[in-house]
Formats: structure tokens, C-alpha cells, sequence
């Protein structure tokens, strides 16, 4: 077995400049924004925190994430007033959806302020914000009656695994899986639905929970999510070889399941959706749905209309961003308004972020790392997933 290497890291990478004007009629108020590959600009995630309670290997492995590392300090973090004005000027383009992440969100202080300024905001068809947030589900069981109240409207709780012994190996720091399962249903109880559960699947790690995790979660109304382990940042230590492809997570599950594939629910779905079929062969929605993340054997980065923003006012295009957009000093300033928009617009009217694709495109050894490993990727516990 080849030996790992950790590489030493600082967040957060170096920053491209802020566009200072639009291309000639990328945009103006109340038309659609559009990337160069046409596409919108619907789904913004915000980090809200760099710090997370779970230690998992493929996000924020212990030998870096250390009581050594350095986090970023209060004083660099975006208010809760900042993150609702830039909020504001990602709707102003087009956002519809908000997804408040991590590391772990729930471990801002507050944020149940923040939710509800963010809920206080209209899309431009004047609907509300469908204001989501993914969490480890540590903290799930006492907050999520009071998310709910502020107005969050749904949760993504991510769970490895049923069986204690590996969970706690994949966070590495001996969180019991029942007090995860515990939150799950505070957050059912609360409302906070539909609920999504992601489980990273991780090669010679946790496949042998796959089944588990999925007779378990049919018939809850929880729809489950397998995702492929991603090359995301330079820390994990990511090989091809352990990363199982959905396509063999499908073939596993029809082997003791009857499934379906389903439409997608809406434009840039992540997840392929699969439902299951009852004794009569029909899909029957209270049985739930299983869903494929699958980044790393079939890129749909065509119709990615994600944005992300950092804790700390950095905008990234891609999740597997090598650099971003410091945002921060016109979010700061007070002295134009509107600079913020046309800043967000002129950065997403350039936007031309295929990662995936390209990926995908050159042909990989089981041993080999990501096509563009040489470039430091953005860390997953900054940006967000």
C-alpha cells in the first residue's frame, strides 16, 4: 500500500480580480444572467462557518485539521447583516435558492438570526427564498425546532453510515450514529422537509453500508443520496481507486431492490433521482427515493447554476475551484450599492467552470489523482459542499 501524503495547507487560496465593468450586454437589470455557457445563476451556497465538530477524512481529515490549525478569526467573518446584503444582490441576479453550509453551519452562534433576515427576502417573481441548510446533524435535535421557526425551509443531514464502528472511524472524532438519526427526526418532527440524507460512499471505507442505509431510510419519506468520494481540495489524499461509481451503488441496490429512474425535479439537479416500486411495480412515493451524486464518472457540469460564497466574502464558481473573488471590501463598503450586483454579474457573465468535465474526459488509472492536482484546489470545509 502506498504511503499518504497530507499536504500543508493555508486557506484561503489567491484571489482573481474583480471584474471592474460587464461585458458588453452581458446583463442588465431584470433580464436573465447567464454564464458563458449560458447558464443562470438560481443556486447560491454560503458558508457560514469554517470550523465543523466531525473530523472525516475526505472533507477535513485530523492530521491537518489539527488543534494546531489556524481558523479564521471572527473579526474576518461576514456579519449576519453583510451575508443578507450580498444575499440581496445575488437575488437581484436571479438566485432562488439559498443553501447555508459549513463546515458545520450549526455552529454559528445565532444563526437563527440569520435565517430569518434571509427569510425576509423576496426572489425577483416575489416568491419567497427556499432557504435550505446541510449540517452533520450533531446539533440537529436541539435547534431544529428554532430553524424552523426563523424560517428555514428544509434540511441535508450527512451520514456515512448505520454502523457505529465505522461512522465514528469516517468522523473520527466517536459521534454516535443514533444521536445523528435522533436529529433526523427532530428536524421530521419540526417540519423541515422534505429531508435529504448524503452519504459519502468511500471505497475499502464504508460500501458494506450501502444497503443498510438504504432499507433503512425506505418508507421514511427521506430521500437518500449516494455520493461518489470527490477530489475536492488537496487534503483527503484522493485516488480513483476509492472511489465507487454510482453506477456500481445502482447495480448493488437492484439487486434487492426494484427502482426507477424519476425526472428531475428541477433545472441543475446534482442527483440522479431513482424511486422505489412497490409489490405491483408502480413508484410509490411514500417509499422515498434514492438519489446518485455523481461528479467524478458523469460530470453535469452543463447545467451547473451554482455560486459559492466563503464565510469570509470569497466567491467561488466551481467546487473544485483553484481560485475565487475577494467580495469582501465592496461588501464592506457603503459607498455604491449597486457595485456589489454589477461585481457578482461581471464575475458570472465570465464563468466558463467545467471541472468535471474535464475530468471525466482524460482517461485515469485507479491509482491516479485528479487531472489537475497540481493545482491546490479549494478545501471543502472553506467553500462549502
Amino acid at each position: 500500500m502506498s504511503e499518504r501524503v497530507i499536504p500543508i495547507i493555508s486557506q484561503p487560496l489567491g484571489n482573481l480580480p474583480v471584474p471592474e465593468i460587464l461585458p458588453a450586454d452581458a446583463w442588465q437589470s431584470g433580464q436573465a444572467l447567464r454564464d458563458q455557457r449560458n447558464r443562470p445563476l438560481r443556486d447560491l451556497r454560503i458558508s457560514v462557518t469554517d470550523r465543523c465538530n466531525f473530523r472525516c477524512s475526505y472533507c477535513m481529515p485530523k492530521e491537518i485539521f489539527n488543534n494546531d490549525y489556524v481558523y479564521l478569526p471572527h473579526s474576518a467573518l461576514l456579519s449576519f447583516e453583510e451575508i443578507t446584503r450580498t444575499a440581496q444582490s445575488f437575488i437581484e441576479l436571479g438566485v432562488e435558492k439559498i443553501r447555508l453550509t459549513g463546515g458545520e453551519p450549526l455552529l454559528r452562534k445565532n444563526l437563527e438570526i440569520l435565517i430569518g433576515q434571509l427569510a425576509a427576502l423576496k426572489t425577483l417573481d416575489g416568491h419567497p427564498l427556499d432557504i435550505t441548510l446541510t449540517t452533520n446533524g450533531s446539533l440537529l435535535a436541539r435547534k431544529a425546532q428554532a430553524l424552523k421557526d426563523a424560517g428555514l425551509k428544509r434540511v441535508t443531514v450527512s451520514l456515512d453510515g448505520l454502523d457505529d464502528t465505522i461512522f465514528k472511524r469516517m468522523n473520527d472524532v466517536d459521534f454516535p450514529v443514533s444521536d445523528v438519526l435522533e436529529g433526523i427526526e427532530a428536524a421530521k418532527a419540526a417540519g423541515l422537509g422534505p429531508i435529504k440524507v448524503n452519504m459519502v460512499v468511500k471505497r475499502g471505507t464504508n460500501e458494506q453500508e450501502i444497503l443498510p442505509m438504504a432499507r433503512y431510510f425506505k418508507g421514511k419519506g427521506i430521500a437518500l443520496r449516494f455520493i461518489e468520494y470527490m477530489d475536492v481540495g488537496a487534503t483527503n489524499g484522493w485516488r480513483m481507486n476509492e472511489v465507487m461509481p454510482s453506477s456500481d451503488i445502482l447495480k448493488l441496490l437492484q439487486a434487492e431492490m426494484s427502482l426507477m429512474p424519476l425526472k428531475a425535479s428541477q433545472a441543475g439537479e446534482t442527483a440522479e433521482r431513482w424511486g422505489y416500486l412497490n409489490e405491483h411495480g408502480k413508484h410509490e412515493e411514500a417509499l422515498g427515493e434514492i438519489g446518485f451524486i455523481s461528479s467524478v464518472t458523469k460530470a453535469f457540469c452543463s447545467d451547473c447554476n451554482r455560486a459559492r460564497l466563503t464565510t469570509e466574502g470569497q466567491l467561488y464558481l466551481c467546487l473544485f475551484a483553484t481560485q475565487g473573488y475577494d467580495l469582501k471590501p465592496l461588501v464592506r463598503s457603503a459607498t455604491d450599492p449597486k457595485a456589489l450586483t454589477q461585481a457578482i454579474a461581471a464575475i458570472w457573465a465570465q464563468r466558463d467552470d467545467r471541472y468535471s468535465e474535464l475530468r471525466v474526459s482524460e482517461p485515469m488509472t485507479d491509482n491516479d489523482a485528479a487531472p489537475s492536482s497540481t493545482k491546490r484546489k479549494v478545501e471543502m470545509s472553506y467553500i462549502g459542499g
